[in-house]
Parts: C-alpha cells; sequence; structure tokens
C-alpha cells in the first residue's frame, strides 16, 4: 500500500514527540541556562535510566559511530485516574528508526492489540501486544516487537500518563484551541475557542474518544495538539523554578536504557533526521479469539513494514518467519480484506 495513502488510512500515533521533545528541552536547558544547571540535568536523567538485560556492546558502538539506530517509544495507562499498576499496559507504541545519512526518520506505529507471542516467557503465551511491558517490563516488550517484525531495537523510552498532566502543569499550562465541542471530565470544550489548559484539563481533552466522530483517530490528534503545545512552551521555558520543576517531572515519568551521554550523543548526532519524518503504521483487522477481540495483521503487511523498517536501518531484506506468520498460514479460509471468518490460534 502507497505510504501517503497508507498514513492517511490509519493515522499514527504521536505521543513520540513528547519524549523526544523532553530530551531536547533538557538539552537546550544546558545552553540555556549553562554549566550550573548541568549536574542537575545529569542526576535527573541518569535517575530515568533503566537497561535492559541484555544490551548489545554494539548498540553503544552503533551511537558513536553515527550508524543507524532504532528507539522504541511507549506510552503506558498508569499514573493518573486511580491508575496505580506497577508498569501498566502500553496503550502507544511506536518504533523509530534513526537513519543520520539519509537524514531521515521512520516513525511506525503498531496496534496495541496486535495479535502476538509474548518473548521471554517459559511457555507459549499469546497476547495483545501491549501487555508486554505489564508482563515483562522493557525487555519483553523489546523483545516481542522485534520478534514481530525482525528488526532489532537499539533503545527503548517509556512515559507514563501521569506524566502529561505533571509536565503542563510544571510549565505553566498550555495554550489549546479545541478541534470539536464537547464535555468530558467535568470539563467543557468549545470548537474554536482557545483555552489556556492545567495538565487536568489537558489530560480531559486528550482522553475523551466515543464521543469523538473519527474515536481514537480523532482522540490521537488532540493528543498531538497538545504535545505541539506542550513542546511550543517548553522550547521558550525562561524560568528557573519551572525548568527544575519539569526536570522532577521527567525523574518520575520517563524511563529509558538511554545514558546521559547517550542521549547528548543522539542529540548532537542525530538531530537532523529528526527533521524529516516519515510517518507509518502497521494495518490490523479485527478477529474475535476466545472472546476477545484482538489485531491481527496479515504476513504480507507485516513483511512490508518490516522491509521498510529494515530498509530504513540499511539492513537487507529477510522474508519474515515467526509465530504470527505461522498462525496466519494456518488461517486460509480468513478475510483479510473485511477482517471476517473466524480466526483460531493453533
Amino acid at each position: 500500500m502507497p505510504e501517503e495513502a497508507h498514513s492517511k488510512q490509519r493515522p499514527p500515533r504521536h505521543w513520540w514527540r513528547w519524549v523526544v521533545g523532553i530530551i531536547v528541552v533538557l538539552l537546550l536547558g544546558i545552553g540555556g541556562y549553562g554549566y550550573y544547571l548541568y549536574a542537575s540535568v545529569h542526576n535527573s536523567v541518569q535517575k530515568t535510566y533503566t537497561p535492559l538485560k541484555k544490551k548489545s556492546a554494539a548498540t553503544s558502538a552503533k551511537l558513536k559511530a553515527t550508524k543507524p539506530l532504532s528507539l522504541l517509544l511507549l506510552g503506558t495507562d498508569t499514573g493518573d485516574l486511580g491508575r496505580t499498576e506497577a508498569r501498566g499496559r502500553t496503550d502507544t507504541i511506536i518504533l523509530l528508526t534513526i537513519n543520520p545519512k539519509t537524514k531521515t526518520t521512520r516513525m511506525t506505529s503498531i496496534p496495541r492489540d496486535t495479535m502476538t507471542q509474548m518473548i521471554g516467557q517459559s511457555q507459549l503465551d499469546v497476547e495483545k501486544l501491549n501487555t508486554a511491558y505489564a508482563i515483562g517490563g522493557a525487555d519483553m516488550c523489546v523483545n516481542t516487537v522485534a520478534r514481530l517484525v525482525n528488526v532489532p531495537i537499539n533503545y527503548y523510552a517509556v512515559v507514563n500518563m501521569g506524566g502529561l498532566t505533571k509536565v503542563v502543569d510544571d510549565l505553566g499550562g498550555v495554550d489549546v484551541t479545541p478541534t470539536l465541542s464537547f464535555s468530558y471530565s467535568g470539563y467543557t470544550f468549545t470548537k474554536g475557542k482557545k483555552v489556556h489548559m492545567s495538565g487536568a484539563t489537558a489530560l480531559a481533552y486528550s482522553r475523551m474518544r466515543y464521543d469523538d466522530p473519527q474515536g481514537d483517530y480523532g482522540r490521537q490528534a488532540r493528543q498531538r495538539q497538545i504535545i505541539m503545545s506542550v513542546l511550543k512552551s517548553a522550547t521558550s521555558l525562561n524560568s528557573l523554578t519551572h525548568f527544575k520543576a519539569l526536570l522532577k517531572s521527567v525523574e518520575s515519568n520517563l524511563r529509558t536504557n538511554l545514558s546521559f551521554n547517550e542521549m547528548v550523543s543522539l542529540f548532537s548526532n542525530y538531530r537532523g533526521a529528526i527533521g524529516t519524518v516519515k510517518q507509518d503504521h502497521i494495518q490490523g483487522v479485527e478477529a474475535i479469539i476466545n472472546e476477545a477481540s484482538f489485531q491481527v495483521v496479515s504476513t504480507k503487511e507485516l513483511q512490508r513494514a518490516s522491509d521498510e523498517m529494515r530498509a530504513s536501518l540499511d539492513l537487507p531484506h529477510a522474508a519474515l518467519d515467526n509465530f504470527e506468520t505461522q498462525q496466519n498460514a494456518l488461517n486460509p479460509s480468513f478475510d483479510w480484506e473485511l477482517g471476517s471468518g473466524q480466526y483460531m490460534v493453533q
């Protein structure tokens, strides 16, 4: 499917902008406030550092040599609206493939309800993709996504929903013009009427889904509005008090296997690739499996996405052969165009 048409059909999630934005803000802050804040920034970022159990030495070497890299961005559903799970599920799953040579970044969204094998379990376990982080943390999520699309993953970054409200409040609020009129969670929004939103207001604006004619995709558009407003406010940050508060929010709401020095290297040597972002997503179709709704992805679509991402990393084509493609072969009667017919996991 052509990339342009593909993106229009199913708009990708954009939580990655917030993650990248926070990192950019930290680094801009170093320049804005000078060496005086260097130690504070370093300490805050180091508190977010959570390495994977198996980190290849080749990963750091690639970064130092300015080779193409991949970064898995995850947005969890913990940290707000009464959610207190230790890890929660990742409702946002985006794989970035960054190529500094071509100065391009490919952003591929993967449906959270994708049927997939959990990699790292002692026995076969088939779940929705967004449960991998809840079950086995970043290690399982990284390994599961890597196996699904046959793409090596060098780094990951996880943010939680609670971080959205805290960051907005730490910035002193953000200005947003609603794209439709609705009421949600005690807040009322009027289309076209600009609102200076607090963190709680922004969260309510970005979470409503069922009253939006575009459903979850309308919600994604509103999330992008909030995130872009956050970036606009953050990059013009000129308050030392707000900057320190922002660092505290980052400490609590971001986890990544990027060390402080690696973040600096990534920003210094790869920021040119962030200027050109090619948006893509993996298109699934609904299937009821064991009385639960999943997204199943055809082998053709998985292969297409894998080829695109591998090419972005300067890797050769490799035919997919994993649990998902094997299950597809065992379901020849499933209608991939209409998403109908029985899909059996065998």
